[in-house]
């Protein structure tokens, strides 16, 4: 399946995924780490525990609660059968996000998962009508990833073994200024790795905004605890 890829990807895959895993394609993931809303100034990160189901290409769930002393957060980040949204409320009454059914934030939405399916749903992303790679230099390679009207191209770095090290793309995003939607740097470093059933997958992720210039800093620093991979919903082949 992969021997026709560009090296990178061809390195990523056979570090990733042990020969005679499942493919699965979808993962539950139990995390824990810190949330910022704030900025690289004045971060005041928030303990954080969250849930995710990724399932990319077709969406994800992510229920979060974040605490800092009294102060505390909680609600989800999702996206399916074409709709998406963002709800979250300060002490479980104040709404302090509400976005849903823009295309803007379902574009965003989007290049989110896809991105994380690098990180832990590897299978999902193996040559097939839809994904597409193709080489960037002797180390990082380009996934491109098209479904539903939508497009999201992903750079992968792996070290000389495979290991991805840095994922990083031009998302689509209101996270400036201005806030206004636009494209931008993300970007991710990843570390920690760990066997889940034959899946070679990071642990520690740290990502956020402006990735690679003066005004990244990492809003989103996740620890897994657990991923696991419904038998039933590997892709077939």
């Amino acid at each position: 399946m992969v021997a026709n890829l560009p090296d990178p990807a061809r390195r990523y895959f056979s570090f990733t995924i042990t020969p005679g895993t499942p493919l699965y394609a979808v993962a539950e993931i139990e995390m824990t780490g810190r949330f910022s809303l704030g900025t690289k100034e004045s971060p005041n990160y928030m303990a954080m525990r969250a849930h995710q189901v990724l399932a990319a290409p077709e969406g994800f769930v992510w229920s979060m609660s974040a605490r800092n002393g009294l102060m505390r957060i909680s609600g989800s980040d999702a996206a399916a059968d074409g709709v998406s949204w963002t709800r979250f409320w300060l002490m479980g009454l104040v709404p302090v996000a509400r976005i849903s059914g823009t295309v803007d934030h379902r574009r965003s939405a989007f290049g989110r998962y896809v991105a994380e399916a690098v990180f832990w749903t590897p299978a999902a992303l193996l040559p097939r009508p839809g994904v597409v790679w193709e080489d960037l230099d002797e180390n990082t390679a380009r996934v491109t990833v098209t479904h539903d009207g939508m497009q999201q191209s992903v750079d992968v770095t792996v070290d000389t073994d495979g290991r991805p090290v840095t994922v990083v793309f031009s998302r689509w995003s209101d996270a400036n200024p201005e806030k206004t939607f636009k494209i931008q740097p993300f970007g991710g470093i990843l570390s920690e790795f760990r066997d889940f059933d034959g899946f070679r997958l990071p642990t520690h992720v740290e990502a956020g905004n402006q990735f690679g210039t003066d005004a990244y800093f990492p809003f989103f620093i996740a620890d897994v605890t657990e991923i696991t991979f419904p038998s039933n919903l590997a892709p077939s082949r």
